[in-house]
């Protein structure tokens, strides 16, 4: 038991769900420093630090600052960062290819680069190319990883989160977005536990399930949280979900990504009816066998809507390992890292504003001002690719993160933002378009606090809300 890490999911399901209604309130810029202060300052924050910032984006005039120079843990905030280098660098249009390659004697070569969006629909595809040309015997099927050099998990993340979906290892040759995908349902009767069913049956086998979970009447929280052994076949589901409701959906990292891929694309193959005699993992190493099959992801711009719509991690690492690869580096992700500074730096975005450690926002030894956050929100309010970048961020009340959030408030629709998360943080940088006002961008971070994540949200909620009755008064 003490080997299993137990990564938290979901601390309260219903803390995603929409803030109370608050009715539309015209604010003239002169009285909004009072409004938020009555707010952030509430003496419940006693304990917490604030880092805020708006700004008019049409003046460049700041219209409250506190804070904002200083450096606070952004979360997955950091991912407006990550977005504007891979858009500068690699462009909309972007794809990364899956290859597979053939030397004509039995061999048959699949290289990775690191795709994040591959299912078993595109493993079908190639195998599928694979019949078209003939081919219905393989000796040996060699699926060569490593692509990106260095490290699949990132060394600066923390023990429980390396056992989740969401913090998966991010090699280049990625199924599923390397993760084990359950689903708890709940039972007939309070007290029961949860029944436990695999997403995709086949990844069940040789796994040990220790369910710790039950089924409780509507009046007590739900959660839910699973981890996985280090050294053992196991993995733990704990938490609780009110009878009658709908099933939820967990996510374990898987501990061999090279192998799953491997694994997974023999399965297919011979659903295909092409036989593999054996099949071995290599080092990445570029052939000269021709290539007999492909399949691409969606372009960039799709990639990144999932990113930040989801706040999707794998994705995230995908690209920041696919932006330093580009360069010849021991290490694909501090590569990577270095190339997001470096496009910041051309934007006019200060490096002396944040400390990347991932490109995602999962490592706790991300540090970023709410300036920083608010001078790449300006930058790409002027960019070529701002279409694309508005339409990748979620939309209050109306889509991704925050489609649950700022319901029935004069928020919703008119506010597009990146939310971010973590046990005793909670931060929202983006945009707000208002009626009656220019538009603006903002920066809201509060860290080291005690306060539960519905408590942290509902303040930053109500700041926003806030912004869209600002109006100018004469």
């Amino acid at each position: 038991m003490k080997s299993i890490a137990i990564a938290l999911i979901s601390t309260l399901l219903s803390f995603s769900g929409p803030v109370m209604a608050i009715e539309p309130r015209p604010i003239c810029p002169a009285v909004l420093e009072a409004e938020i202060n009555a707010i952030a300052l509430d003496p419940k924050f006693s304990r917490s630090r604030w880092g805020i910032l708006i700004e008019s984006l049409d003046s460049g005039q700041v219209l409250y600052s506190l804070d904002s120079e200083r450096f606070f843990l952004p979360a997955s905030t950091i991912k407006l960062l990550t977005t504007v280098a891979s858009m500068e660098t690699l462009g909309p249009d972007f794809r990364i290819r899956t290859s597979v390659y053939s030397s004509g004697n039995g061999n048959v070569y699949i290289v990775g680069r690191g795709d994040p969006t591959i299912t078993n629909t595109e493993l079908e595809s190639l195998a599928q190319q694979l019949r078209d040309r003939g081919i219905s015997q393989i000796d040996t099927l060699v699926a060569k990883d490593g692509y990106f050099p260095g490290m699949t998990v990132n060394p600066n993340w923390e023990w429980e989160d390396v056992q989740a979906g969401y913090g998966a290892p991010v090699n280049s040759l990625i199924l599923h977005q390397n993760s084990l995908d359950l689903k708890l349902w709940p039972t007939e009767n309070v007290g029961q536990p949860l029944r436990v069913t695999w997403v995709r049956p086949e990844q069940g086998i040789g796994w040990q399930v220790d369910n710790q979970t039950r089924t409780v009447s509507t009046t007590e929280p739900e959660f839910v949280a699973i981890g996985r052994s280090f050294t053992e076949p196991i993995i733990r589901v704990s938490g609780q979900l009110h009878i009658g409701a709908e099933p939820e959906n967990v996510f374990a990292a898987v501990i061999n990504p090279g192998q799953n891929f491997l694994d997974g694309f023999k399965t297919i193959l011979s659903q295909q009816e092409i036989s593999v005699n054996r099949g071995i993992l290599a080092n990445y190493s570029q052939g000269s066998e021709p290539e007999v099959a492909w399949v691409e992801s969606p372009p960039l711009s799709e990639l990144v809507r999932t990113l930040n719509m989801q706040s999707n991690n794998v994705f995230a690492e995908a690209i920041v390992r696919t932006l330093g690869v580009q360069r010849r580096s021991s290490d694909a992700a501090s590569s990577g890292l270095n190339m997001i500074a470096e496009v910041l730096d051309n934007l006019g975005v200060s490096r002396s504003g944040y400390v990347l450690r991932d490109g995602s926002g999962l490592s706790r030894h991300n540090l970023a001002t709410p300036e920083v956050l608010v001078e790449t929100l300006r930058v790409m309010w002027n960019s070529p690719h701002w279409e694309i970048y508005q339409d990748a961020i979620p939309v209050a009340g109306v889509s991704g993160t925050l489609e649950r959030r700022f319901q029935d408030t004069p928020a919703q629709g008119r506010v597009w933002a990146k939310t971010g998360t973590m046990r005793g943080m909670s931060s929202l940088a983006g945009y707000v378009k208002s009626e009656s006002y220019s538009p603006l961008a903002f920066a809201i971070i509060v860290n080291q606090s005690n306060l539960s994540t519905q408590e942290l949200r509902e303040a930053i909620d109500r700041i926003v809300v806030v912004l869209t009755g600002l109006q100018s008064c004469d």
